[in-house]
C-alpha cells in the first residue's frame, strides 16, 4: 500500500494542511514523551520515509533533514516528567500530539494519528494503527520525533552515565534496571512507572 494514499484522499477532497502526528518515549522509564507534527504540500513524496524504528540511524538523519527541508510545516514538542506522572503516559502522550496542533503556525485542516485513540477535537482526524507504516504524513513525524528524543537522552546520559541512556535512550534495557537498583533513580526518572527502586540517584 502507497504510505500517501491516505493524504491523496483527503487532498482530493480540498484538504491542504494534512498534519501526521506521532510519539515517541510511550514506554520509557526515563525522559519526556516527544511528539511531532508534519504537513506537507499536497503532492510531495519523500524516498524511505516509514516508521522511523525500521531506519537505520544514518539513514533517519539523513530523513530528518529532508522533511523539514520539504515540509510545509512541522513542529515538536515535548510532554514533561511532571505531565507523564500527572496524567498517566496514555493521556500525556495525547496531549503532546495536542500541542502539536495548537502550535500557533500550524493551522491543521485534517488530522493523521498514528495509534487507536484521540483526544477531543473539534478538527476532523482518523486514528490509524500503525501509522507510522502506512501515512508519509505520520511516518515523517515518527522521524522527526525519534531523532529528537534520541539526541536528548543522548545529552542527559552525559549528566547520568551511569544509565547508557546514549544507547537504551530511557528504555527498560537490563542496563538500565540494573542501574536503577545500584544507583537510585534521578530527577529525569517517571515516578509512576515501576522503577524497581526508591533510592535517589548518588554518583560514586
Amino acid at each position: 500500500m502507497s504510505r500517501l494514499e491516505f493524504e491523496k484522499k483527503l487532498w482530493a477532497k480540498g484538504f491542504s494542511r494534512i498534519i501526521g502526528l506521532d510519539e515517541v518515549g510511550r514506554g520509557c522509564l526515563a525522559g519526556p514523551v516527544v511528539a511531532a507534527g508534519v504537513i506537507f504540500k499536497p503532492g510531495t513524496f519523500i524516498e524511505g520515509v516509514k516508521d522511523s524504528k525500521r531506519i537505520p540511524k544514518k539513514l533517519r538523519n539523513n530523513l530528518e533533514k529532508q522533511i523539514k527541508e520539504k515540509a510545509l510545516y512541522w513542529t515538536i514538542k515535548q510532554g514533561s516528567i511532571e505531565e507523564i506522572d500527572r496524567l498517566n503516559i496514555l493521556w500525556a502522550s495525547l496531549n503532546t500530539m495536542q500541542k502539536c496542533v495548537e502550535d500557533e503556525n500550524a493551522n491543521p485542516d485534517y488530522l493523521l494519528v498514528d495509534g487507536n485513540r484521540y483526544t477531543t477535537s473539534l478538527i476532523p482526524y482518523t486514528c490509524l494503527i500503525g501509522g507510522d507504516d502506512r501515512s508519509m504524513s505520520i511516518a515523517a513525524a515518527s522521524i522527526l520525533a525519534k531523532v529528537y528524543r534520541d539526541n536528548l537522552m543522548s545529552e542527559l546520559n552525559e549528566e547520568y552515565p551511569d544509565f547508557g541512556w546514549d544507547t537504551n535512550f530511557g528504555y527498560p534495557t537490563p542496563h538500565h534496571k540494573k542501574a536503577l537498583e545500584e544507583f537510585g533513580k534521578t530527577k529525569f526518572h517517571r515516578n509512576s512507572f515501576k522503577l524497581g527502586t526508591e533510592k535517589n540517584y548518588k554518583k560514586v
